[in-house]
């Protein structure tokens, strides 16, 4: 992954409504959602959410596929897992095996990871 590419998702995911789209669709993995689906879960109108959806895409965030009348949105998990695997490529001097937690966690459905300083 290049930095602007980075740069780009991270733009992408650092909006409420966008980070709230895409933990729903990592959450409904691998069915995926309806956009009038995501709006009303997350109560935003639909062509708001067409807006957010689009910036998701064109940061290789979020998928669609055309199914009947609906277009079905899913989180795209290859793309964040390049991007973090970016973010910690140079991690801890080199040491890998003191990111390894950090880069590939796996927190228990419901339940919120602490950060450890």
């Amino acid at each position: 992954m290049e930095s602007e590419d980075a740069i780009l998702a991270l733009a992408a995911l650092a909006q409420s409504t966008r980070l709230d789209v895409f933990r729903l669709l990592v959450k409904h993995e691998p069915d995926g959602l309806a956009a009038g689906d995501i709006a009303k879960a997350l109560a935003v109108p639909q062509n708001t959410m067409s807006s957010h959806l689009a910036v998701l895409s064109r940061a290789e965030l979020v998928l669609s596929e055309r199914k009947s009348r609906s277009i079905i949105y899913r989180a795209n998990l290859a793309a964040f897992q390049r991007l973090t695997s970016f973010m910690v490529e140079d991690c801890c001097g080199g040491r890998a095996d003191l990111c390894a937690p950090v880069a590939w966690c796996k927190p228990a459905r419901g339940k919120r990871v602490k950060a450890t300083a």
